[in-house]
């Protein structure tokens, strides 16, 4: 059997591992322990999916996806227009570079509680509500902290959302973790290049009102909303099991006391922190979530310092951005076939090198070659969280290694696009912050290496 076929396998038994019963299997258990574990629900089947909810989830997943990242692209294109428009200052507007990944880490913790008690999907669509709703009014609220406020709420929504959307690509395709999470990753992508690139003509076409092209982002939010109304109850294909069964007490004989297995439902409380898994991963996902926002934020500048005229400057982010479609949808797939997912981490980060490196040598002369080389390095995210859903057994560890990683992380890169402006501002030039960036690569590779060996958070938090 391969490595796909394996992992496929492990992946669809765990998935099912909160429903079982527990099963004595020494044969000195006594006849009452075994009764006690025979009851009904013992080798019951579990039920399929239904086919309209698995297709739902699908739709549900394409449209969050593709709501996740245009709050943030649609303003940085309008962000002269917002500033003027609201009488920002400079530095509250460079400022606001640094805000989603707070907005994330802030947010995020909550997800897995709130999944918790409502269900996945509920909080999604929620989610979603809330990214509508903020899109919708922080145009028009006519101060700056209105506008801060309307960006905070769409940001939770898409924080909560960011966290949750590995679990559910793990709850209802345990086999397909890396396609699925291939195709959230290329919907992303997409969504993002997207905002970055019609933002501008949609405000023109719309009479050249910033207010009307920021707002209009709310109509995609809301049809995300749609396919996640008829699962708001629906925990999962696998939820039907109760929620909780009695314990089960079993006596080996002549071995002393009863010992007390848990209740299913009630799995052993995972001590996150006590992986260093984990806190590769976070420390991986916070770094390439630095690179990307600086990204986001300076490369069109740079470029535009180094003679690239305006519009060609935008294009070439645009074409960074969009090098995460196709590749958010082959990383994934390939990184679950490896035991090992280091040698992709490798490869991305000696691209982030050269197209560094490029922008600091001639990033003229280069400049379509290097947009190219950072947009395939970018795509360090789709990797991340496909190392997410590989890196837990069940669920419950998905959810909580997703929280983590992805909380921890976007702390991690806060600091990191405001202190590019403050060397650029102070340097008078590009030098000293592509250092900044060279440096954070090296990082970066070294603990997703580490994060991608092949082992689960819950075996290093037993140890």
């Amino acid at each position: 059997m391969d490595n796909q076929s394996s992992y496929d396998s492990m992946m669809a038994v765990m998935a099912s591992e909160e429903t079982r019963t527990v099963k004595p299997t020494n044969p000195h258990l006594s006849a009452s322990a075994h009764d006690s574990a025979s009851g009904p629900e013992r080798g019951a089947a579990v039920p399929a999916p239904r086919a309209w909810a698995v297709r739902l989830v699908v739709v549900g997943i394409v449209l969050s996806a593709l709501n996740l990242r245009p709050a943030i692209t649609s303003l940085g294109a309008l962000l002269e227009e917002v500033r003027d428009g609201l009488g920002m200052s400079g530095s509250l507007a460079g400022l606001l570079t640094s805000v989603p990944p707070l907005c994330f880490a802030v947010f995020g913790v909550m997800a897995p509680r709130l999944a918790r008690r409502f269900g996945a999907g509920a909080v999604v669509c929620a989610g979603m509500v809330a990214i509508t709703t903020g899109l919708l009014i922080r145009p028009y609220t006519g101060s700056t902290a209105g506008f801060l406020a309307g960006s905070a709420l769409a940001l939770m929504g898409i924080a909560v959302s960011n966290v949750l959307m590995p679990v559910i690509v793990k709850r209802w395709f345990p086999d397909r973790v890396g396609s699925m999470t291939g195709l959230y990753s290329m919907a992303l992508a997409l969504g993002t290049s997207a905002a970055a690139a019609v933002t501008v003509p949609v405000t023109e076409a719309l009479g050249g009102n910033w207010q009307s092209g920021l707002a209009v982002w709310a109509a995609l939010a809301a049809a995300a909303v749609l396919p996640w109304i008829p699962l708001v109850r629906d925990r999962g294909p696998r939820s039907t099991q109760p929620q909780a069964a009695p314990s089960v007490h079993t006596r080996v004989e002549g071995a002393g006391p009863v010992r007390q297995v848990p209740a299913r439902g009630e799995p052993p409380v995972l001590r996150i922190t006590r992986s260093r898994t984990a806190w590769a991963l976070a420390v991986f996902f916070g770094l390439q979530a630095t690179a990307a926002y600086i990204t986001m934020g300076w490369m069109a500048q740079i470029f535009r310092d180094a003679g690239v005229p305006a519009g060609t400057a935008g294009l070439l982010l645009a074409v960074t951005m969009v090098m995460g479609v196709p590749l958010a949808f082959v990383i994934p797939r390939v990184a679950t076939r490896l035991p090992h997912q280091g040698p992709i981490v490798i490869a991305l980060g000696v691209c982030g090198l050269a197209g560094y490196a490029g922008l600091y040598l001639a990033p003229a002369a280069g400049a379509w070659a290097w947009a190219v080389l950072l947009g395939v390095s970018n795509c360090a995210f789709p990797l991340a969280l496909t190392m997410v859903g590989m890196r837990a057994r069940t669920g419950a560890g998905v959810a909580q290694l997703s929280a983590f990683a992805q909380s921890t992380g976007y702390l991690i890169s806060i600091p990191g696009p405001l202190l590019v402006g403050v060397l650029y501002q102070h340097s008078g030039g590009w030098g000293l912050p592509i250092a900044l960036m060279i440096g954070l690569m090296i990082p970066q590779m070294a603990v997703g290496v580490l994060a991608g060996r092949d082992r689960t958070v819950e075996e290093e938090a037993a140890r």
